[in-house]
């Protein structure tokens, strides 16, 4: 699947060479500063995502050690 997107995006650029060449010449640099441009929010994103994490780990912790979400003893799941 990547493949074909990848050779699609060839093609596509091969197409906008043929068209308007310097157009085709600046698309990969735009592309490169878009994607430096995108990458410190993209961290922001995962940093933030791990710290709400780590804040559910922390709120759920007494559930978890009080034994909430466990089969009960009767189950037949639990006698293996």
């Amino acid at each position: 699947m990547i493949v074909m997107k990848i050779l699609l995006l060839f093609v596509a650029w091969c197409v906008l060479l043929v068209v308007s060449w310097p157009l085709a010449l600046i698309a990969p640099l735009l592309f490169v500063a878009v994607w430096l441009l995108v990458l410190p929010f993209r961290l922001l994103g995962a940093v933030i995502e791990a710290a709400l994490a780590l804040i559910k780990a922390i709120l759920l912790l007494p559930a978890r050690l009080l034994g909430y979400g466990k089969s009960p003893v009767g189950d037949s799941k639990s006698s293996g």
